[in-house]
C-alpha cells in the first residue's frame, strides 16, 4: 500500500514539474515576443528619426559614413603634399614652451590685411614660445610669401586642397554644367540644388564655410604637430589685429577657466559684439562665444565634431552663424566663453563677405592703414586671477530658431562638408 502511494505521489510530482516547465516556457516565449516588439519599436523610432532628418533636408541621399572627396587636380595634390612639410624656423626655435597655446591664423587673399596681422603678431609677448599655423583658402602666391617672411616664431603653412579657388572648371569650383542664379535644374538641365531662398551656390561664398571646417578637422585630427595637442588652440583671422598682451592674457584665461567658469567652453580675446572694446571693469566676463580670437581645447573640438550633421546641413554659408544657430544650441545648455574686460584683439576688416544687405558699411582698410592705436595698458597682461566673473545671460545675436542666410543649399556642398569630418576618422560615421 505504501509503495503504491509513493508511486502515485511521484507521478503527481512529475506532472506538476511538467506543468511548471510548460508555464516557464510560455513565459519565456512571451518575454521574447515582448523584447522583439521593443526592438522593433526602437528600430521604427530610429528609422523615423532618421527619416525625419532626411525629410528635413529634402530627402537628399547623403552619405554619413563613407568619405568620397572630389577628384584632385595637380595643384590640389601639390598643396596636400606641402601640408606635410615641417614648420619653418626650427633652427631659431627648436623647442616649444611647456603648455604653449598653438595659434592658427586662417586667411583668404587680402595681402594688406595679412601684413597688418603679421606685424601685430610680431609684437605679441610670448609669440616666440609657440607654433603659428597659417591656413590658406587655396593658394595665393603673395599671401604665401608674406608668411614665408616670418622670423619671430615657429610657423607652418597649410593649404586647403579642396578649396573652390583651385578648381577652375569642376566642383568644388565652377563647372559648365552648374546651375546659376535661380535656374530650375529640370528646365535648364543643369546641376545643382537651390538654397531656401531659391538661389544656387556661389563657389567664392561657400569657400568660407568649407575652409573653416576643413581647417578645424585638419588642425585637430590631421596635422602631426597638433593632433596630439590637448591644450588650447587660438584661432584668428587675417582681419584681426592682435594686441601685445593677447597671448599672456589668454594663458591666464585658459588657466582660470576650469575654476572660474566651469560652463565656459572657450576663452576669447575680444567681446562677442564685434566693435566693442570691452567694459573696462575689474571683472572677468562670461558671455556667448565670439568669433574674434577664440581658443578651446580638444575635448570641446570633439563635442563640435559630433555635431557635423548640424554644421554641414544648416543653410548658411557663414561658419560662425552656423555655430551660433545650429551647433551650440544642440549642446543642451548655455555655451559661454571667458574673457577679460578689455579687448586684446580688434576686428578691423570691412572688405569681406560677411556684411548683410542693407547693413551700413563701415570704413575699409584696404589701403593698409589702421585708425586706432594700442594703449600702454594693452601692452602688458591686464587680466587678474582674483577678479569675479560677470555673466551676460541675455545677449542679442544669432541663436536657435534662426533659419540662416542661405547660400548653402547644394547637396554637393553638404556632402563635401561631411567628407571633411571623415578625412581622419575613416572608421566613424558622422
Amino acid at each position: 500500500m505504501s509503495a503504491s502511494y509513493r508511486k502515485s505521489r511521484m507521478k503527481k510530482a512529475g506532472f506538476v514539474r511538467l506543468i511548471l516547465i510548460a508555464l516557464l516556457g510560455v513565459l519565456l516565449f512571451l518575454l521574447l515576443i515582448r523584447a522583439n516588439a521593443i526592438v522593433r519599436l526602437f528600430t521604427r523610432c530610429t528609422l523615423h528619426i532618421d527619416q525625419r532628418i532626411r525629410h528635413t533636408y529634402r530627402n537628399y541621399n547623403l552619405d554619413f559614413k563613407n568619405s568620397r572627396l572630389p577628384r584632385q587636380n595637380n595643384l590640389s595634390m601639390s598643396l596636400q603634399k606641402q601640408n606635410l612639410l615641417a614648420p619653418r624656423n626650427l633652427d631659431l626655435y627648436p623647442n616649444l614652451a611647456k603648455d604653449h597655446i598653438v595659434i592658427v591664423l586662417y586667411v583668404h587673399n587680402r595681402p594688406n590685411y595679412l601684413r597688418i596681422v603679421v606685424d601685430s603678431l610680431s609684437r605679441v609677448a610670448g609669440i616666440n614660445e609657440t607654433l603659428l599655423i597659417v591656413s590658406h583658402d587655396g593658394y595665393f602666391e603673395e599671401m604665401s610669401k608674406i608668411v614665408e617672411s616670418i622670423r619671430f616664431c615657429l610657423v607652418k603653412q597649410i593649404f586647403a586642397p579642396y578649396s573652390p579657388h583651385i578648381f577652375p572648371s569642376s566642383f568644388p569650383g565652377v563647372s559648365s554644367f552648374d546651375c546659376k542664379g535661380k535656374d530650375d535644374p529640370n528646365v535648364m538641365k543643369c546641376k545643382g540644388t537651390r538654397d531656401q531662398y531659391g538661389n544656387h551656390r556661389l563657389p567664392r561664398i561657400v569657400s568660407l564655410k568649407h575652409h573653416w571646417w576643413w581647417m578645424m578637422n585638419t588642425v585637430w585630427d590631421g596635422l602631426e604637430e597638433t593632433r596630439q595637442h590637448y591644450g588650447d588652440i587660438l584661432f584668428i583671422e587675417e582681419d584681426h589685429f592682435i594686441y601685445p598682451n593677447a597671448y599672456r592674457n589668454l594663458q591666464i584665461l585658459a588657466e582660470l577657466r576650469p575654476e572660474k567658469c566651469p560652463d565656459c567652453y572657450a576663452a576669447n580675446l575680444a567681446p562677442s559684439v564685434v566693435f566693442s572694446r570691452g567694459e573696462h571693469w575689474e571683472n572677468l566676463v562670461a558671455e556667448r562665444m565670439g568669433n574674434v580670437g577664440y581658443a578651446f581645447n580638444h575635448s570641446v573640438w570633439r563635442k563640435i565634431h559630433e555635431k557635423a550633421r548640424e554644421f554641414c546641413l544648416f543653410d548658411d554659408y557663414n561658419w560662425d552663424i552656423t555655430m551660433w544657430a545650429a551647433v551650440y544650441p544642440s549642446f543642451g545648455g548655455p555655451v559661454y566663453t571667458l574673457r577679460g574686460p578689455r579687448t586684446s584683439a580688434v576686428h578691423f576688416g570691412e572688405c569681406g563677405l560677411h556684411q548683410q544687405p542693407g547693413e551700413k558699411a563701415k570704413p575699409c582698410i584696404d589701403d593698409g592703414v589702421l585708425d586706432f592705436e594700442v594703449e600702454d595698458i594693452d601692452t602688458k597682461p591686464n587680466v587678474r586671477s582674483d577678479w569675479r566673473v560677470f555673466v551676460w545671460k541675455q545677449q542679442e545675436g544669432y541663436s536657435a530658431g534662426f533659419k540662416g542666410w542661405g547660400g548653402w543649399g547644394d547637396i554637393r556642398d553638404h556632402q563635401l562638408c561631411l567628407d571633411f569630418a571623415k578625412m581622419y576618422r575613416a572608421s566613424e560615421a558622422v
